[in-house]
């Protein structure tokens, strides 16, 4: 009893000092991404031109992407500044958007949050595709992901929804092989 009252009490501590750990950006220099992305389609070109930008308009606006994206298998990930399984999975869609990003298209889709936070969340975890702005989740009630923080969908080449992933990805390896599992098949 001794022993696990120890253990339980260690885990604790080594939980909750990692909650104080600075999460870094996984971002790579521009030169490897314009290289790890050139040739890309020209819709995920287009993506690539709107890196790290936080984008308006709403549901209309988000759909309208979503349509232009048709062929091309779309992983929408939500997340907030205030997030902190946001910030230490971004690092993850930083490295799975560089090497996927010419086969498929990344979102992210910012939700209940305010504009000069999420700029400075994406100032500090640059990533090469752009957000959508949710702040009263809209986008995120649509496609079904108004519940947790962070929230993956994955969509087919037709548009539709072929999975979802709540919570936070642990790691780059988990991530990556969730985008070949059920968008790369």
């Amino acid at each position: 009893m001794r022993s696990s009252l120890a253990t339980s009490c260690s885990l604790l501590a080594v939980a909750l000092a990692a909650c104080g750990t600075q999460v870094r950006s996984a971002a790579p220099a521009a030169s490897s991404v314009a290289a790890a992305l050139k040739g890309s389609p020209p819709p995920l070109a287009a993506l690539h031109a709107e890196a790290n930008q936080l984008l308006a308009g709403g549901r209309a606006a988000f759909d309208s992407q979503l349509a232009r994206l048709r062929g091309y298998p779309v992983v929408v990930n939500k997340w907030a500044s205030w997030c902190g399984p946001c910030q230490t999975e971004f690092p993850a869609f930083q490295g799975a958007a560089l090497a996927y990003g010419r086969r498929v298209a990344f979102l992210g889709l910012d939700g209940k949050d305010h504009g000069p936070a999420a700029m400075a969340f994406l100032r500090r975890f640059p990533v090469t595709y752009p957000s959508f702005s949710d702040p009263q989740e809209s986008i995120a009630r649509k496609i079904k992901a108004a519940t947790y923080y962070p929230e993956t969908i994955y969509f087919d080449r037709q548009g539709r929804i072929v999975f979802e992933h709540a919570g936070p990805y642990v790691s780059a390896g988990t991530l990556e092989a969730d985008v070949r599992r059920h968008v790369l098949r």
